[in-house]
């Protein structure tokens, strides 16, 4: 599948990963996604576990409520989805693109920054890491 090309389908990826990467609490408070962005959450999801071959139990795993695991593909998946989503470029965490649907864990985040790894996958997973030890409750994966 090829990468985003449109700005709409972006910004729309970019707010559907933010949101999904770190809230759970959409669900523990019976908000249903609509079509769209369930569809888009699917697609994300198919296009980063076939772009890095990741092992999706493990993605179920952690959203189970597992810690994540320093798995090499799963670094990668990760990675994936916050380029996807405009979260992070060239190893580095946007932090403006990050906060700005998710006001309310902006402590958090901000504390979290970037946090660097060996390569860019390392550096992603080390911040999602951060981003799940700080908001274990409502932290999950597409």
């Amino acid at each position: 599948m090829a990468r985003w090309t449109s700005r709409a389908s972006a910004m729309w990826a970019r707010a559907l990963v933010l949101t999904l990467a770190t809230l759970a609490a959409l669900a523990a408070a019976a908000v249903e996604m609509d079509e769209d962005m369930a569809e888009l959450a699917r697609m994300v999801r198919e296009n980063c576990a076939g772009e890095t071959g990741v092992d999706v139990a493990l993605v179920e795993q952690v959203n189970a409520g597992a810690e994540l695991m320093p798995d090499d593909k799963l670094k990668c998946y990760i990675k994936c989805t916050m380029e996807t989503a405009g979260m992070m470029a060239d190893g580095e965490v946007d932090k403006e693109a990050v906060l700005a649907p998710l006001s309310h864990n902006a402590p958090a985040l901000k504390a979290c920054g970037t946090q660097r790894g060996a390569d860019h996958c390392d550096t992603a997973f080390r911040t999602q890491q951060c981003w799940q030890n700080a908001n274990r409750a409502d932290y999950f994966l597409i």
